[in-house]
């Protein structure tokens, strides 16, 4: 007589892949909140001008552009006549 075996018996309980799932899961939510309360952390230390300082910093870029760019006018027309009288 040949003996009959049942397949294997049904794991009872979660699978084993489950608990290692959820271990992962937790682990990344955790970063996530990490990462969320850094961000507002250093967002709370960052300075933001006031419009009397954004005004006068425009001011100041706006000023120094304008001379450097008369600055280099100023060399181009020299340069071009100095090429004409040269060629």
């Amino acid at each position: 007589m040949v003996e009959q075996r049942s397949p294997k018996p049904p794991v009872v309980g979660s699978s084993p892949s489950s608990p290692a799932t959820n271990f992962w899961k937790r682990i990344r939510m955790n970063k996530i909140k990490k990462y969320i309360n850094d961000a507002k952390t250093e967002i709370e230390k960052v300075f933001f001008p006031t419009k009397q300082e954004i005004k006068q910093s425009f001011i100041s870029v706006f000023v120094v552009v304008a001379v450097v760019s008369l600055f280099l006018s100023l060399i181009d027309v020299i340069m071009s006549s100095i090429l004409k009288s040269v060629l």
